[in-house]
């Protein structure tokens, strides 16, 4: 793979030849119909052949069209077995790696950002990348001092291939929709391009990250590796080592899928709570499972054996106060099936528009299902599930995706409604049994009413 943005008529010419491959196989089911095979045999090539070229051309470009095609990649629990299956592999290698820039490119830019004895910074430095994601690759070193570092560069020429990605894939965002049942593609495009500035700015995330390593640094739980150095193009922090996530997926143990994915659940609502910053890219290439400080993988020392490593904090949502009080508010409302209440708090916060009116407790049936995994004390998360899911939402048949149809999403929960949908989908994909709603008690504000909470304040201080 050459640089980056190669030419960039070359990048638009693969992206256009997308939806020309989407209607050319349109064509081949309809010659497919005519020939005696189902509609529905049909529509299932058609979508896993559309599928393979999507994630292919999408992994072969990084920039825009990789960021994309990870964002879709932790929804894959909602498409049907025999369509997600046999492009599962493709899936996973855009969860966690893409072809390196060349290795003269690298020393450039380490030698425009760092100075021409970059070298002296290092005791050694790995010219083969450990990992080459969406708009920068990391390699693997020693700092001055001995510390084992990752370096982050990022590929030249990485905002403009952004933005013209995303900018192209905007334009046929409607022929991707069937892609990903009850998800609409287009909203989930413009966000991503809204944060191409931060993303590509390793100053916001050096601080990011740093805020992170601080509150956790005597974390039993969580590993945020610490800030050694960044400058414009370049991010060094320490190195984790570990098993990548998107390994556990694939041939974890029950034990590891269970423990990764409280702690992702545990990450996800703490987080905001703890550092004012929720962690906003949330696919499994950004996440090691290690073993924790008691060196006891199996967890014989009554320890559950297993820390999440966390990385990547290019894309965070700024939550000075935390998760907003709504969220847990209307989550406990819903529990307890007050419809009338959670209409009006949703009217509130603008998810009901003044001029639409809604049935509450047709509102109230809609949402119950999603928030099944927080009325239990504990609950699996599996592709069936999900599928289930994107299917009531999804199909245009359904009383849910009518009234789904007529509900807004605020400006200032588009962020946190994606993150917790695709920690969900990782969830799925982990097959994990967790406590969620152990998590929220703990972590997330309005869930437990008042005189709980201040109970249960009032029970940590007599216990300190």
């Amino acid at each position: 793979m050459s640089d980056l943005p190669r030419k960039a008529v070359t990048r638009t010419a693969k992206l256009a030849a997308l939806p020309l491959g989407f209607a050319g196989r349109a064509t081949w089911g309809i010659g497919k119909r005519i020939g005696g095979k189902s509609a529905e045999i049909v529509g299932r090539e058609l979508q896993q052949r559309t599928a393979e070229q999507l994630f292919k051309v999408l992994g072969e470009l990084k920039g825009g069209a990789m960021k994309f095609g990870q964002a879709l990649s932790v929804f894959e629990s909602a498409l049907p077995e025999e369509v997600a299956g046999p492009y599962r592999a493709a899936l996973t290698k855009l969860q966690e790696a893409a072809p390196p820039m060349p290795t003269r490119t690298v020393h450039t830019v380490l030698e425009e950002r760092l100075g021409k004895d970059w070298h002296d910074l290092f005791v050694e430095f790995e010219d083969k990348p450990s990992a080459a994601a969406s708009i920068g690759q990391v390699h693997r070193a020693v700092w001055h001092d001995g510390r084992e570092v990752a370096v982050k560069v990022q590929y030249p020429g990485a905002g403009e291939a952004l933005l013209s990605d995303l900018n192209q894939l905007s334009r046929f965002a409607r022929l991707l929709g069937p892609l990903i049942p009850g998800m609409d593609v287009k909203p989930l495009i413009a966000e991503l391009r809204d944060r191409v500035s931060e993303e590509l700015d390793y100053g916001l995330e050096a601080q990011a990250q740093q805020a992170h390593a601080e509150e956790f640094a005597d974390d039993p739980d969580v590993l945020v590796p610490a800030v050694v150095h960044q400058c414009e193009q370049v991010l060094v922090t320490e190195w984790i080592d570990g098993i990548p996530l998107s390994e556990v997926i694939t041939g974890g143990t029950q034990k590891q899928r269970d423990r990764a994915g409280q702690l992702l659940a545990r990450f996800l609502f703490s987080g905001p709570a703890r550092t004012g910053l929720l962690h906003a890219d949330p696919h499994p290439g950004n996440f090691r499972l290690l073993p924790d400080e008691s060196g006891d993988p199996d967890g014989k020392d009554g320890m559950d054996g297993w820390r999440l490593g966390v990385m990547d904090f290019g894309t965070v949502d700024r939550l000075p106060g935390g998760l907003p009080p709504t969220i847990g508010d209307s989550l406990r409302m819903t529990l307890d099936g007050e419809a009338e209440q959670v209409y009006e708090l949703l009217c509130e916060e603008g998810f009901v528009k003044e001029s639409i009116e809604l049935d509450p407790d047709a509102v109230l049936d809609y949402l119950l299902p999603i928030i099944e995994p927080a009325k239990v004390d504990e609950f699996t998360f599996t592709r069936g599930w999900m599928r289930s899911q994107a299917a009531r939402i999804g199909d245009p048949r359904s009383p849910a995706y009518q009234l789904g149809k007529q509900l807004n999403l605020p400006p200032a929960y588009l962020l946190i409604h994606r993150v917790t949908l695709s920690t969900i989908g990782v969830l799925c994909q982990l097959g994990a049994t967790v406590r969620l709603r152990e998590e929220l008690e703990e972590w997330l504000p309005g869930f437990l009413p008042e005189d709980e909470t201040a109970l249960e304040e009032g029970e940590s201080a007599a216990e300190a």
